[in-house]
């Protein structure tokens, strides 16, 4: 089974956690754009989360085997213009881990669902399909995309806003450009919440519990006049992607559910002029108004839900004796995944953005057209 994403720049995804291997096909990109290979690399790193207590101990190479769509020109690799295929070998899973979870689905999980739908013929074993090992391919996708974004003038960057009751500081709406993380191993603005956060994780990773947390997005560089309206707006697009990712619960733009409480004199984005151009004196709107871009930087943040693979004792049901049980989890899981959460973000925005700067490029809406 494959998942596809996108009209005019197409990511397909297959394989599931336990597989051989996972693979992603892109189609659409631009002949000739060149990719750094490293920077790719570095950027899959990011996803893996590190060594710490709070992740998983399942370690794969998360090495990228390019079948097709690249060419080598002197040690620089080069998009063909052919769809990009790429995969990555699952060389340590332990299907084991799993075996009493084929009848005792995990609460919050995906498990029983699955079940029901697909009459059990499912291998769930790490999760199947519904598996964040399934954000891979897609990191990968949107760290080509990423590349071909920044050399148009386009920045995308997230950061952890929340973990627990554990808040950093913001993103400037306003800025046009990109605030530093600090120094601390988390993508966070301020060290003192990055070590808040790094303890409180450690702490819930101990207890055999999880936590959730809020992720903050900001993209740069879009201009004004991209997106449609009513089904086809950005903010549609945007969310259609980032619900492909596993645990995202909630999305919201710019002020999102505070505005509930604002009136229109206080949330209106007032315009002004600024060097030259028309631009708002604040972003309460998150850059998008009526589906498309009004010029300000597009902000979002997007709601990270526990991890429900915990290993407290949790009730469930045995599916074939239909009884109440309790189910006691094994295997490897993050008490957290909020952090290796940040760079899917990322990836899955750029996998949208480049999807929808083609199908803007001149004005054209012929999905024939190809990548301005």
């Amino acid at each position: 089974m494959s998942f596809t994403l996108g009209r005019w720049v197409r990511t397909e995804v297959s394989g599931a956690s336990h597989s051989d291997r996972i693979e992603v096909t892109v189609s659409g990109l631009p002949e000739g754009e060149t990719i750094d290979m490293d920077e790719i690399r570095a950027f899959l790193k990011r996803r893996q989360g590190g060594n710490a207590v709070y992740t998983t101990a399942r370690k794969e190479a998360d090495e990228p085997f390019i079948k097709s769509g690249v060419r080598d020109e002197g040690g620089t690799a080069v998009l063909t213009g052919e769809p990009l295929v790429a995969y990555f070998v699952n060389s340590n899973a332990k299907s084991s881990d799993y075996k009493k979870m084929r009848t005792i689905p995990r609460p919050s999980h995906a498990d029983y669902v699955a079940y029901v739908k697909y009459k059990g013929r499912l291998d769930m074993a790490g999760g199947g399909f519904f598996s964040g090992r399934m954000t891979l391919p897609m990191c990968f996708a949107g760290a080509v995309c990423m590349q071909i974004l920044k050399k148009r003038g386009i920045d995308i960057r997230a950061h952890i806003l929340s973990v627990g009751d554990v808040e950093d500081e913001k993103f400037d709406p306003v800025k046009s450009d990109m605030e530093a993380y600090a120094d601390h191993v988390l993508p966070v603005l301020s060290k003192k919440a990055g070590d808040e956060m790094t303890a409180l994780m450690e702490s819930v990773s101990r207890e055999g519990d999880s936590v959730g947390g809020k992720i903050e997005c900001k993209v740069t560089g879009l201009g004004a006049g991209l997106g449609d309206p009513i089904y086809d707006s950005l903010e549609s697009a945007i969310s259609y992607g980032i619900f492909g990712i596993p645990a995202i619960k909630g999305i919201e733009f710019g002020e999102g559910f505070n505005v509930c409480r604002d009136r229109g004199s206080s949330s209106n984005d007032g315009f002004c002029i600024r060097d030259g151009k028309v631009s708002c004196i604040t972003n309460n709107s998150g850059g998008i108004q009526g589906g498309i871009t009004n010029g300000m930087p597009v902000m979002f943040s997007v709601a990270v839900k526990p991890t429900p693979s915990i290993y407290k004792k949790q009730r469930s049901v045995d599916l074939e004796t239909m009884k109440e049980c309790e189910l006691t989890i094994e295997g490897r899981h993050d008490s957290c995944i909020v952090p290796r959460v940040v760079p899917c973000v990322e990836a899955m925005t750029a996998l949208v953005l480049t999807d929808v700067v083609a199908g803007d490029a001149e004005g054209s809406r012929d999905e024939t057209e190809g990548f301005a």
